[in-house]
């Protein structure tokens, strides 16, 4: 068991299961949040891929009537993830929890980067050493891995970014004063409403998630919006949430928002009281491995990767 509860909240998706595929080969014990409807076909996903670690549990219904979508329409479309998002937040809670993973369903593979190359990670010790950091500091509301696509091999990276926004694989402390809300970028809304209350986010880019792009996936936000609607709804109701610090452009062929994070740099880490912070390198017991047969997965735009993996 992970130190944290992890869930993964899932829609219309169990014909490819990316990120409990992905935590299943790392040997991690995860939940999977499903709404009632879809039961029977999550439940033969999990036999059909030989998913031994996953637990499905059901949206309470509640949550999606109650939900902020941040706009006048209702229940007369589907109000997104954010309101299973907050089903997972007092799920933990009332676990005993005080921090829980949420993530996206269509990440394909976790990897850490070292010496400025990529390795998949088949370790269940990928999430300790964030874990780690958020539990040294007084001051972190919510943390994660960077995109894969981001940090590309030979380009440096600092290790860490402070005070951005954190996507798809979040590690939230669930003390804050926030819930998600709004039908769409429900994620950048959170961690902007954290960073404007003096809170930290940090954003690993030696720890890496590879998330497949939400519009080449079947199913999730893909079939509710974006394959009807397009992207502006999206980028336009966050201009609405934050005009201060966004603003709409055309990036990637298509509408897109963007963030000013400069005004939080201010926004400075507060170590607890008595915790040491270590010097030196820690591995967390992952060794890189170069198998005879290595795996070897395949980015976005088909092209293979490091065949090292980290184990």
């Amino acid at each position: 068991m992970n130190r944290f509860p992890i869930y993964i909240v899932s829609k219309g998706r169990y014909d490819s299961m990316h990120t409990a595929r992905s935590l299943d080969k790392m040997g991690i014990g995860y939940n999977i949040v499903i709404e009632d409807q879809e039961h029977d076909q999550y439940e033969a996903a999990l036999r059909r891929f030989y998913l031994m670690h996953a637990t499905l549990l059901h949206l309470d219904k509640k949550y999606q009537v109650e939900y902020d979508t941040f706009d006048d329409l209702g229940l007369t479309k589907s109000v997104g993830p954010g309101a299973a998002r907050n089903f997972v937040w007092d799920h933990s809670l009332s676990s005993g929890y005080s921090y829980h993973w949420v993530m996206d369903d269509n990440i394909r593979d976790f990897y850490r980067k070292n010496n400025s190359q990529r390795y998949r990670v088949l370790s269940p010790n990928f999430f300790d050493p964030m874990e780690d950091f958020m539990l040294r500091y007084e001051n972190i509301a919510m943390l994660g891995p960077n995109y894969y696509t981001f940090v590309p091999d030979k380009q440096h990276r600092p290790p860490l970014t402070l005070n951005t926004r954190i996507y798809s694989c979040n590690l939230i402390r669930n003390d804050v004063p926030f819930r998600w809300r709004g039908r769409y970028n429900e994620d950048t809304d959170l961690s902007l409403r954290m960073l404007k209350a003096g809170w930290c986010t940090v954003q690993f880019n030696t720890l890496l998630q590879h998330k497949m792009r939400t519009q080449t996936v079947r199913g999730g936000n893909q079939a509710d919006f974006y394959s009807k609607e397009g992207t502006y709804p999206k980028s336009e109701m966050l201009v609405r949430m934050h005009p201060d610090v966004t603003r709409l452009t055309h990036r990637f062929q298509r509408v897109h928002h963007y963030v000013d994070y400069k005004p939080f740099q201010r926004n400075l880490l507060i170590p607890k009281k008595g915790v040491v912070i270590p010097n030196g390198v820690n591995n967390y017991g992952m060794e890189l491995v170069h198998h005879e047969k290595p795996l070897i997965p395949v980015s976005a735009r088909g092209k293979k990767v490091r065949k090292g993996v980290k184990k």
